[in-house]
């Protein structure tokens, strides 16, 4: 009951002082190409959908805000060496995702975006696992927000751009899941 209480005294500390992240809630293995899902933020209210565009020639998905215009386009780029897919803005390359070659004890992916070059690294197919942008997080996964089986939450550091962060780890969940 203790720990109870301690939870719901923190969750009002974080909704009542100034915020220094956001908290989206999302599922694993987010969308097959032809399927939707809502990204919900920590209070439970739709705050983004991606929607998986089916009957085209490469995997497509689109991230869209709640009044259904398309922020962010995700495709997969086929004729590289190594996974790659790339996030567009209007058209223009916003972030290019890149799954690390060479992966030791844990699984990297290298993100070239706006601000210059991020890096996600961690237990990605447990989604436990930071994104960096130099020595600066720019956002945390993890699954040890929520109970609920297959969720995770994505803590996205303040001043980023949520929804490409939203984007750039949905992309992560694309390629890092198995098969």
């Amino acid at each position: 009951m203790i720990r109870r209480q301690e939870r719901v005294e923190r969750r009002e500390e974080r909704r009542d002082g100034p915020s220094e992240t956001n908290r989206y809630k999302m599922r694993e293995k987010l969308v097959s190409i032809g399927d939707d899902f809502y990204i919900e933020d920590e209070t439970g209210r739709r705050a983004f959908k991606v929607d998986g565009k089916a009957l085209r020639v490469r995997n497509t998905l689109e991230l869209q805000d709640m009044s259904g215009q398309t922020l962010y386009s995700i495709q997969e780029r086929m004729a590289r060496v190594r996974d790659t897919m790339e996030i567009e803005r209007n058209g223009q390359r916003a972030a290019l995702v890149k799954k690390a070659l060479v992966t030791p004890l844990r699984e990297r992916f290298t993100i070239d975006g706006p601000g210059g070059q991020m890096d996600a690294q961690g237990n990605i197919l447990n989604h436990e696992y930071t994104i960096s942008r130099g020595n600066n997080k720019v956002a945390e996964v993890s699954k040890k927000w929520f109970r609920v089986r297959d969720t995770y939450g994505v803590e996205v550091s303040q001043g980023e751009d949520d929804a490409l962060i939203l984007a750039i780890t949905t992309v992560i969940d694309q390629m890092g899941s198995p098969g």
